[in-house]
């Protein structure tokens, strides 16, 4: 990896790349300054004014103000030095910097597309399957998706108050069905390592509860947030699985695939959720790429999502056909490791539904036929 640390400001390694851009944009701050968590999360980018002085706005980007239209908007320090200052087209910029097409609403896009509100018996609790239940301790992220399935909570700032908390885990700890449970939020990272921990040590105290699951962008979008200190305290509650979310092969910077081995250093398997989206990551060099730099980071590609429905993310969504493709062309022409589960969120709160391409071309007698990656057809006896 290319991180270095600055001798003159601190011994904190950083990339070139962020050097560079905290030395043109945040010129009074120091290298430990830049890699504190805390810091990024205070001097995010939330309007389009201190956008404007980062990236050139292009006029689908720029216009909201003109129009005295406000969307919300935040990208931690980090991450906007991984955005083209000239292109609107590049990847990230897209799924960071909002554009027009977010107020144009398609038929079947609602707020609450999953319905995760008719599954919600006390309040942060989602409990759709039997045996697991989200829970959803935050609505604060430290940078806002534009095509976020949960948009419509993520931006209200604020982490869930103490007596919800409590309420939320004495249901976990009153259903016996419940043996996995996934911490999520908006992002569960952004939190203290005091609460945080408060959170898994009374998780963990569920005689019945067997995995706990924390889902976060943090190691893409804040990667400092991925400390020694943090990491020590997460080995103490396995076993503890972090769902990650990756969007594109320009993320996997030297600074996230080092919080990305600490993670892994510390004991903690690591699943990637991508979502597919038009014009970003919906070609197989790319995503294809994105999963081979995730298990060089000890990442397991395990969902690719089709983009759910809603308000505004038409401009995002592809056809399934390009999912399947995207399968088709992996099964077979990569390690099975970089294979994820294609999968919709049924709209209406009807769980994840995989899809795969059609492998099995039909039966003669005793006998399945089926079609493999170089769409050759092979005989499998299959006696009834």
């Amino acid at each position: 990896m290319n991180l270095a640390a600055n001798p003159a400001t601190s011994s904190t390694p950083i990339s070139r790349n962020s050097l560079l851009f905290k030395e043109r944009f945040f010129p009074g701050t120091s290298v430990r300054e830049w890699n504190d968590w805390r810091w990024q999360i205070r001097n995010s980018i939330t309007s389009y004014e201190a956008l404007g002085r980062l990236i050139r706005l292009s006029a689908d980007e720029s216009g909201f103000q003109a129009k005295g239209l406000n969307l919300p908007l935040r990208i931690t320090p980090y991450y906007a030095g991984l955005l083209d200052a000239f292109d609107p087209q590049q990847a990230l910029r897209r799924t960071m910097v909002p554009v027009f097409d977010e107020l144009l609403v398609s038929p079947g896009e609602e707020s609450d597309p999953l319905a995760e509100g008719h599954d919600s018996p006390v309040p942060l609790i989602v409990h759709r399957y039997p045996d697991r239940v989200l829970f959803l301790v935050t609505d604060f992220c430290s940078a806002y998706c534009r095509y976020c399935t949960r948009s419509h909570m993520v931006s209200k700032k604020k982490h869930a108050g103490s007596r919800l908390l409590d309420e939320g885990i004495a249901y976990i700890a009153s259903h016996n069905e419940i043996r996995d449970v996934i911490i999520s939020g908006g992002d569960p990272l952004t939190q203290s390592d005091e609460r945080i921990e408060y959170i898994l040590s009374r998780l963990r105290a569920i005689r019945h509860l067997e995995i706990i699951r924390i889902g976060t962008k943090v190691p893409a979008v804040l990667p400092m947030r991925i400390t020694e200190k943090l990491t020590g305290m997460l080995r103490k509650y396995h076993p503890l699985y972090l769902s990650l979310h990756f969007t594109h092969p320009d993320e996997m910077t030297d600074e996230t695939i080092r919080a990305c081995n600490m993670l892994a250093d510390a004991g903690i398997p690591l699943g990637s959720q991508t979502v597919l989206l038009k014009g970003i990551n919906d070609t197989e060099g790319v995503y294809k790429k994105l999963t081979h730099e995730l298990l060089k980071a000890r990442v397991k590609p395990y969902y690719l999502y089709q983009c759910d429905p809603i308000p505004g993310s038409s401009h995002f969504r592809t056809s399934v056909a390009t999912g399947l493709e995207i399968i088709k062309n992996l099964r077979g022409f990569t390690s099975g490791y970089a294979v994820p589960h294609y999968v919709i969120d049924a709209p209406g709160g009807g769980g994840k539904i995989p899809l795969l391409p059609d492998y099995l071309a039909g039966r003669e007698e005793d006998d399945i036929l089926l079609r493999n990656y170089e769409n050759k057809c092979f005989r499998y006896p299959d006696y009834r």
